[in-house]
């Protein structure tokens, strides 16, 4: 339900972004293929690609530096070299063809994962996307990792290295579109397993369940269906691995659920 879900919300935030699809802050690379249009100037549009130092050749301009500079740059660019002895104010657009430069990696709990080329500017629920969507066992928040240094390969979750935005795919769902962050190039977004919780004893479903982050017990109780006639609110255990050891202790509606914990809802005294 939330693979669907989620692409249905990244349809419904590319029709609302107006910019989608202009790409014109996207930052171009070597490989990169751009089409330029100059109106009423045939001999001067075409298809150019970035070459490896960032440089594409031009009708008239010779080599034109690219690299490192968005789509809007460098039609501006062209606009103001042509008009300097060549052309009256020129008309110009630059958009991308094909992009080769920009990468992300998308790695853990997804049905594809691995890396794919940015199509222009795009958000995290589009690469989720390519990526085939997190899969049921994955948890709610996703990271979101950024390099500091230009890296080869994908940024792991520990690596000190690295600018780490948590995004939790409930907000996105519950329609706080500002949850859905623009990916940049080189980023890695790691959707982690879900963290599991246990209510056992007298509540109508005792299971494991997903835990979300804050989860109070009362919340989690509440999740496996509430306490049933026979339990009892009073003399609520939590059973949790302390250093490689089990320990029980006594819990507060109040008290923050953590991961593995085990509830226990006594029976009531008749």
């Amino acid at each position: 339900m939330r693979t669907i879900l989620l692409l249905v919300l990244a349809a419904a935030a590319a029709a609302q972004d107006p910019a989608k699809g202009e790409r014109a802050n996207y930052v171009v690379g070597p490989g990169d293929v751009l089409s330029v249009h100059v109106f009423y100037e045939p001999q001067l549009s075409g298809s150019f690609r970035v070459e490896n130092d960032g440089q594409f050749g031009y009708p008239f301009l010779g080599r034109v530096d690219a690299g490192g500079k968005t789509v809007a740059a460098i039609a501006t660019l062209l606009k103001d070299r042509l008009s300097d002895g060549y052309l009256r104010n020129p008309q110009v657009t630059v958009d991308v063809e094909q992009f080769r430069s920009q990468s992300v990696f998308v790695m853990g709990e997804v049905r594809t994962p691995g890396k794919y080329i940015l199509s222009g500017s795009i958000t995290l629920l589009d690469a989720l996307a390519q990526a085939g969507s997190p899969t049921p066992a994955s948890g709610a928040e996703v990271l979101v990792l950024h390099p500091n240094v230009l890296m080869q390969g994908p940024t792991l979750p520990n690596q000190s290295d690295a600018e780490v935005a948590r995004v939790n795919l409930r907000d996105i769902e519950d329609g706080r579109l500002s949850r859905n962050v623009t990916i940049r190039d080189g980023d890695t977004i790691f959707v982690p397993k879900a963290e599991r919780f246990f209510v056992i004893g007298m509540v109508r479903n005792p299971g494991a369940y997903v835990l979300e982050r804050n989860t109070t017990v009362l919340q989690a109780i509440s999740t496996a269906g509430g306490i049933s006639e026979r339990g009892s609110n009073r003399g609520l255990k939590i059973a949790r691995i302390v250093h490689n050891k089990r320990k029980e202790f006594e819990a507060k509606p109040t008290d923050i659920v953590q991961p593995s914990d085990t509830i226990v809802v006594r029976q009531r005294l008749l």
